[in-house]
């Protein structure tokens, strides 16, 4: 199978949906009903200040608890507006941020934040005129919008429609924000949607009921459940832990004297989509095979390409003194094992 493919479809009754490229799974949305999807937007009651960290504890609807990092200023009572950034760890209280965002597939809406902006990636001058010309046709209010690279050559009644979109549903909920009890004022999207806003590029899309079978992702879906990742130039082992996820690069049965740098390259191009495909996140500790500093730099802007081109933010930290890699990346998903 040639090309890109966006399968739409169900798994164990969850809205799921995966992009193959080349026939290649390459990401993977899975709902968790039981769960705030990040993007959610609630109305938050703050309960209580965390001092030592500097942040405030909401309280949210169903008895359910917030975490927000910056809390200075606020008090306890006090009601806000706070937006899911990630799921949280078991037993942990829901991440959440004061900067709501209002995403859709062509348009950011950023209350607050006044101004419009066309995105980067979008370098032809002609086509970012264009653009901006829509958008000032379209946007009203006070609201921010910034104007995504999906833009490009996208049709321009699509690119006002999601501009309205957005500043309607930002106004609604702007107007919502006061109360005296937490609650609920706007799911984040599923995963059918998410696919939609998210993967862009031209794509075939499939679906039919079963898509999954007959494309094979679910027979990829289990290649997942083991910790061993084959690499072009020997293999990886990832494994989470509650505190951190552990990866291992090792060689193989290469014994020259290239081996280890080429196993670590073939790590790095590979890492992106090994995790997001399990739905790791966190603090992740990669030890690479031993190999001379001199070629960590290489190692190191191999890394930095690979992470580039990956939609989750995650930031490389750098070296530790026992010549560990250290990351840390988002948790914008559960992790696979133990979701399904």
């Amino acid at each position: 199978m040639k090309g890109r493919t966006i399968a739409l479809d169900h798994i164990n009754g969850r809205e799921a949906a995966a992009i193959l490229v080349n026939g290649k799974l390459d990401d993977l949305l899975i709902d968790a009903p039981d769960r705030p999807r990040p993007g959610t937007i609630f109305r938050g009651i703050c309960d209580r200040p965390l001092k030592g960290q500097g942040g405030m504890m909401l309280r949210l609807p169903d008895g359910d608890t917030a975490f927000l990092r910056q809390g200075r200023g606020l008090k306890p009572g006090q009601a806000m507006l706070v937006q899911v950034t990630g799921y949280a760890d078991e037993g942990k209280a829901v991440p959440v941020t004061d900067r709501v965002l209002f995403k859709s597939r062509y348009a950011i809406v950023t209350p607050g934040k006044p101004g419009l902006n066309v995105s980067r990636q979008i370098s032809d001058d002609e086509e970012r005129d264009r653009i901006l010309e829509i958008a000032h046709e379209a946007h009203e209010g006070t609201h921010g919008v910034i104007l995504r690279s999906s833009c490009a050559d996208a049709p321009e009644d699509e690119i006002a429609d999601d501009i309205l979109a957005m500043n309607s549903l930002a106004d609604a909920v702007l107007t919502d924000a006061e109360g005296k009890e937490p609650a609920v004022l706007t799911e984040g999207d599923a995963p059918h949607i998410l696919a939609w806003r998210e993967w862009t590029a031209p794509t075939d899309v499939v679906t039919d009921a079963g898509c999954f079978e007959a494309l094979g992702v679910l027979d990829q879906l289990d290649r997942l459940d083991s910790a061993h990742v084959p690499l072009s130039d020997g293999s990886m082992y990832i494994e989470a832990t509650r505190a951190l996820v552990a990866v291992d690069v090792n060689t193989g049965n290469d014994t020259s004297p290239a081996a280890a740098l080429k196993a670590n390259l073939a790590a790095s191009r590979a890492l992106p989509r090994a995790l997001r495909l399990r739905g790791l996140g966190g603090q992740i500790a990669v030890d690479f095979v031993s190999m001379s500093k001199a070629h960590r730099k290489q190692v190191e802007q191999s890394l930095r390409a690979a992470f580039k081109a990956d939609p989750i933010e995650t930031s490389l930290v750098g070296w530790t003194q026992m010549g560990l890699f250290e990351l840390q990346r988002k948790r914008e998903r559960l992790p696979l094992k133990g979701t399904l």
